[in-house]
C-alpha cells in the first residue's frame, strides 16, 4: 500500500490554478455540444425534414473543435515546452474566453443566411485550438508538482474540472430553459449562457498568475538553453518516442468516444428517441457530472495503489458493455434508469480517463512532454470523441436503433484494449529517471 507522502508547498494552489481554467474552457467547449443539440440545429441550420438532419449538421461544427485541437496541441506544446506550461495556459483561457463570448453574439441562420454556421465554424475552431492547447499544460503543471507515490491522485484533478465545467454549463442551461418559455430561449435565452464566459475567464485567468512552473521544467529549461543541440518540440518527440505517442493515441480512443456518447449523444437519444424534456434531461445530466467529478480523483488514487494498467484494462473491458444495457436502460423513460444508465457510463469511463494524466507524463522527458502528451492525446480525438456524435447521430436515423452504437463503442474498446497490453507499467516512476534516460540516449547518440 503506497504511503501518502506531504503534500508539497503550492501543490494545492498549482492544482486549484490547473482546474480553474479547465473549469472555464470546457464550460464553453461543452456548452457548444448541449447548445447542439437544444438550440443550434434550430438557431444556425436551415430546417431539416427529419428529426436527425438539423442535429447532425450541427454536430458537424461541433467536430471542427476536434480537429483544431491537435493543431493547438502542436503549437502550444512546442512553445509550452521552450518558455514554460504558465504562460501558455494563461494565453488559452483567454482565447476560448473571448471566442465563446463571440459565438454569444452570432446572427441566426434567418438573419444572414448561410454566413451564420460559417462564422459558426470558424468561432468553433478557433475555441478548439484553444482547449487543445490547455490540456497538456495544465495536467503538466500538476503532474511536475507532484509527489511521486501520489502523482496519479493530483494529476487526476484537472480531469475532475471537466465534469465541473460541464457541471457549470448544465446548470446555466438549466436555469435557463426553466425560467424562460421555449420561445425567449430559443431566440435570445441561449446567448446569457455564452456571455457569461467573460466572468469565469476573468477568474481563471487571475487565479492562473499566482503558479509558476514545476522546478524540474526550470532545471531542464536551463539544460536546453545551454546545450543548443538539444531539441524538443512534435518532430523530436515523434523521433524519439513514437512508443509513447501511438500509445497514448490508442489509450485515448475508445475513452474519447464513450465520453462523447455518454454526455452528448444521451441528450439527442433522450430528447428525440424517447421523448424526454430537455429541463429534465439536464437534471439528469447534472446528477451524472456530479458523480464523474467525485469519482475521478478516487480513481487516481486507486491508480497509485494498485497500478495504471489494472485500472485502465478494466475501464476498457467495461466500456465494450455499456452500450448493450444504457441504451434499453434509457428506452424505459424511467428517469431513476435513465440517470442510472449515464452514471455508470460515466464512473466506467474515469476509469479510463482518471490516470491518463500520469500515464502520459511518465511516457515522455520533460524537454518534450507537452508535446507528446498533447500530440498523444489530442490527434485522436480527430477520428474519436469529434466523429462520435455525428456517426451515433447518423445510425439512430439509418437504423434507428440503439445497436450499432453500442456494437461501434463495443469495435472502440477492442482497440484501446491492444495498447493497454503494449502500455508500460509506471506507477511510482521518478520523472527525473525519464530525463536521466534521454539524456543517456542523447549521449549514446553524441548530441551532448
Amino acid at each position: 500500500m503506497t504511503v501518502a507522502g506531504p503534500v508539497p508547498t503550492g501543490l494545492k494552489r498549482v492544482v486549484v490554478a490547473s482546474m480553474a481554467g479547465t473549469v472555464v474552457e470546457w464550460y464553453e467547449f461543452f456548452l457548444y455540444g448541449t447548445a447542439a443539440t437544444l438550440v443550434f440545429n434550430k438557431v444556425f441550420f436551415p430546417a431539416d425534414d427529419s428529426a436527425y438532419g438539423a442535429i447532425f449538421a450541427a454536430f458537424l461544427t461541433y467536430a471542427v473543435g476536434f480537429i483544431a485541437r491537435p493543431l493547438g496541441g502542436v503549437v502550444f506544446g512546442h512553445f509550452g515546452d521552450k518558455y514554460g506550461r504558465k504562460k501558455l495556459l494563461q494565453f488559452a483561457i483567454l482565447l476560448v474566453g473571448v471566442v465563446t463570448f463571440l459565438m454569444g453574439c452570432l446572427p441566426t441562420y434567418q438573419q444572414i443566411g448561410v454566413w451564420a454556421p460559417v462564422l459558426l465554424v470558424i468561432l468553433r475552431f478557433l475555441q478548439g485550438f484553444a482547449v487543445g492547447g490547455e490540456w497538456g499544460g495544465a495536467v503538466l503543471l500538476v503532474a511536475e508538482h507532484s509527489p511521486i507515490r501520489e502523482r496519479g491522485f493530483w494529476a487526476s484533478w484537472p480531469q475532475a474540472a471537466v465534469p465541473l465545467g460541464n457541471m457549470l454549463a448544465t446548470v446555466v442551461l438549466w436555469v435557463l430553459t426553466a425560467v424562460l418559455p421555449d420561445d425567449d430561449f430559443l431566440s435570445w435565452g441561449w446567448r446569457i449562457a455564452f456571455w457569461l464566459s467573460a466572468v469565469v475567464v476573468l477568474i481563471g485567468y487571475y487565479i492562473r498568475t499566482k503558479v509558476s512552473d514545476a522546478p524540474i521544467f526550470v532545471t531542464v529549461q536551463q539544460e536546453v538553453e545551454r546545450v543548443k543541440a538539444v531539441s524538443y518540440g512534435v518532430v523530436e518527440v515523434l523521433k524519439r518516442y513514437p512508443r509513447g505517442v501511438f500509445t497514448a493515441m490508442g489509450l485515448r480512443f475508445a475513452e474519447n468516444i464513450m465520453y462523447y456518447l455518454v454526455v452528448i449523444v444521451s441528450i439527442t437519444y433522450l430528447k428525440v428517441q424517447v421523448g424526454v424534456d430537455t429541463n429534465a434531461i439536464l437534471r439528469y445530466m447534472l446528477v451524472a457530472h456530479l458523480v464523474h467529478f467525485i469519482v475521478i480523483p478516487l480513481i487516481g488514487r486507486l491508480a497509485d495503489r494498485i497500478g495504471r494498467r489494472p485500472v485502465y484494462f478494466a475501464g476498457t473491458v467495461l466500456a465494450a458493455t455499456w452500450g448493450f444495457f444504457a441504451f434499453p436502460m434509457m428506452n424505459t423513460a424511467n428517469y431513476l434508469l435513465i440517470i442510472a444508465a449515464i452514471v455508470v457510463g460515466l464512473i466506467i469511463h474515469a476509469l479510463m480517463y482518471s490516470p491518463q494524466p500520469a500515464i502520459m507524463a511518465e511516457m515522455f522527458p520533460t524537454r518534450m512532454r507537452y508535446s507528446g502528451v498533447s500530440l498523444g492525446y489530442q490527434v485522436t480525438s480527430i477520428v474519436a470523441g469529434s466523429a462520435a456524435p455525428a456517426i451515433a447521430v447518423k445510425l439512430l436515423e439509418i437504423y434507428n436503433s440503439w445497436v450499432p452504437i453500442a456494437i461501434y463503442l463495443a469495435i472502440a474498446a477492442a482497440i484501446t484494449l491492444i495498447a493497454v497490453f503494449y502500455m508500460r507499467e509506471t506507477k511510482g516512476l521518478d520523472l527525473e529517471t525519464v530525463d536521466q534516460a534521454d539524456r543517456d540516449d542523447l549521449a549514446r547518440a553524441g548530441i551532448v
